[in-house]
């Protein structure tokens, strides 16, 4: 063996943590912030109950509140019976107090019809799921959903029911008029306890209660009414096309001195007016308020005399 001296190794440490593990360690953590705040945004399923779920998609169908989406659906099945669709729906977490008792909830399909054009906006993204919160405060896991868009609710006025043997061309939504212009319409129309004629409940709007009073007669304008004979010819009264689809009904109030009806008064709807109901024609102030009488002036005090 020579007296060189034997070149020394040189140990290198190798860093444990390199960049390269920079963005995969980013990456998880922003997809568990994210997936941390998705948990937080949760809120309650609930289930509703429908008798047809055509449209509506698990994933895209959503569930809106006065325009805003308040949640989504997660799963559509069949009831235990097979006779209804149960749609499973996941709320956000800040609308879990709209799942409470009375909560409605009905599908918004495109419709047209001559009264009226709604859910258009539903053409090309499909069925919505809207929803009137309740006014109960006891959370409900399980609710009725309705086969169309609620009449009236939540709306204020005067509630009525007319009765008639046989409603003709009267429906949901036929219109009521006082003078040809609309102040309430027809919310339900079910037979009477005894069913021995048909009870319309009716409507009438806060701004137009007053109107309806003690003596108001109610009678049916829908349809066409044709008079004349074979040598006058035929004339046709025809109120709108509308009025063919919806039917109407009209009413006229004796005397602004009559007083105010009740919630729940129960009126007949006549078949057609008679000539005095026409020439009916009381000044009633609108907006709920009787109309003030006029101040007359205060006698004058005569001047005494001067001596």
């Amino acid at each position: 063996m020579t007296g060189e001296e034997l070149p020394k190794a040189r140990i290198r440490r190798r860093r444990l943590f390199r960049l390269v593990w920079v963005v995969p360690v980013i990456a998880l953590a922003v997809a568990a912030y994210l997936v941390l705040q998705h948990m937080r945004s949760l809120g309650p399923e609930i289930a509703i109950r429908f008798g047809d779920a055509s449209g509506i998609r698990v994933g895209q169908t959503p569930v809106i509140h006065r325009g805003v989406q308040i949640g989504e659906v997660t799963r559509i099945t069949l009831s235990e019976d097979r006779r209804h669709a149960l749609v499973k729906v996941r709320l956000h977490r800040s609308a879990a107090p709209v799942a409470t008792e009375g909560a409605l909830f009905w599908v918004v399909r495109p419709q047209i019809g001559l009264n009226q054009i709604t859910g258009l906006s539903t053409v090309l993204s499909g069925p919505e799921i809207h929803v009137l919160p309740g006014k109960g405060e006891q959370r409900a896991a399980q609710f009725n959903g309705l086969d169309g868009p609620p009449v009236g609710i939540g709306a204020t006025g005067l509630r009525i029911v007319l009765r008639a043997e046989r409603p003709k061309g009267v429906r949901v939504n036929t219109p009521v008029n006082y003078r040809g212009v609309e102040v309430g319409l027809v919310e339900k129309i079910e037979l009477a306890p005894n069913s021995t004629s048909a009870d319309m409940h009716v409507l009438v709007h806060s701004r137009y209660a007053g109107l309806a009073r003690a003596g108001s007669a109610f009678w049916n304008a829908s349809g066409v009414q044709a008079s004349g004979g074979i040598l006058k010819g035929i004339e046709l009264e025809i109120e709108s096309l509308r009025t063919l689809y919806t039917g109407a009904i009209e009413f006229a109030t004796p005397s602004e001195k009559a007083p105010r009806v009740k919630p729940g008064t129960v009126f007949f709807l006549h078949d057609k007016p008679k000539d005095e109901w026409l020439n009916w024609s009381p000044k009633i102030a609108l907006g709920g308020q009787e109309k003030p009488a006029e101040e007359k002036p205060a006698p004058e005090k005569p001047v005494p005399e001067k001596n």
